[in-house]
C-alpha cells in the first residue's frame, strides 16, 4: 500500500499535468482545427486527441528515463532544462498566447488535414508537449524505480486524456459559456500554477546537481 506522503504526491502529480496540459486552453485551438467537421469527425478528432495523449504520456513515463540514460543526461540536469522549459510555456500561457514551445508553423499548417489533426498538432504538441513529457519523466524519476509507484502515475495520466476528451466533445458549448475572456482568464491561471511548478523543478535541479548551493 502507497504511504500517506505516496498519494499525496500523486494528487501533486495529477494536478500539476493537468496545468500543464491545460485542455480548456486549447479548446479555441480544438474549434479552428476542426471548423468545417461534421459532429461525428469532430467528435473522432476528440477520442484521438485524448488517446495521443495517453499513448505519449504512458510512453515517457515508463521509458524516459532509460531515454535520457542512453544519452548521459542526468534526471536532475533535465529537470532543470525542463524546468526552464515549463517556464517560457507559463510566461506565454500568462499572456494568454499560444507558446512556440507547444506549436510550431509547420504544425499548425498540419492541422489543416483532417486524419491527423487529432495526432498532431493537438495530442502533440499541444497537449502532449515537451512541457508534460518533462514532467511525467521527471515524477517516474522520483519514484526511483519502484514500479509500483510508476505504475500509480498513469492514473492521472488517464484522468488527464479523459479530462481532454470531455472537454473537446464539449468545446462549444464550453466556448460558448466562457467566451474568449473567460478561456485566457482559465490560461492565465493556469500559466501562474505551471511558473510555480517550473521554478520548484529548477530549484530541486539545481539542489541534485549542485548539493551545497541550497544548504
Amino acid at each position: 500500500m502507497m504511504r500517506g506522503m505516496d498519494i499525496a504526491e500523486l494528487v501533486k502529480a495529477a494536478l500539476a499535468l493537468f496545468a500543464i496540459v491545460d485542455p480548456v486552453g486549447v479548446i479555441p485551438l480544438f474549434l479552428v482545427a476542426t471548423q468545417g467537421y461534421t459532429l461525428a469527425q469532430s467528435r473522432s478528432a476528440a477520442r484521438i486527441a485524448a488517446l495521443t495523449v495517453l499513448g505519449v504520456l504512458t510512453l515517457f513515463t515508463f521509458l524516459g528515463e532509460p531515454i535520457l540514460g542512453f544519452f548521459g543526461i542526468r534526471l536532475a540536469a533535465f529537470s532543470v532544462a525542463g524546468g526552464l522549459l515549463l517556464l517560457l510555456l507559463s510566461l506565454s500561457m500568462v499572456q494568454a498566447h499560444v507558446s512556440p514551445q507547444r506549436q510550431t508553423q509547420d504544425e499548425a499548417q498540419e492541422a489543416e488535414e483532417k486524419d491527423a489533426v487529432g495526432v498532431v498538432p493537438l495530442g502533440v504538441p499541444l497537449l502532449a508537449g515537451p512541457g508534460a513529457i518533462t514532467h511525467m519523466i521527471v515524477a517516474a524519476g522520483a519514484t526511483q524505480g519502484n514500479l509500483l509507484q510508476q505504475t500509480a502515475l498513469l492514473v492521472p495520466v488517464m484522468l488527464v486524456a479523459l479530462s481532454v476528451w470531455l472537454s473537446f466533445r464539449a468545446a462549444p458549448m464550453i466556448a460558448r459559456r466562457l467566451g474568449k475572456t473567460g478561456i485566457h482568464v482559465v490560461t492565465r491561471l493556469m500559466g501562474l500554477i505551471i511558473a510555480a511548478i517550473s521554478i520548484e523543478m529548477i530549484a530541486t535541479g539545481l539542489g541534485k546537481l549542485f548539493p551545497g548551493l541550497l544548504a
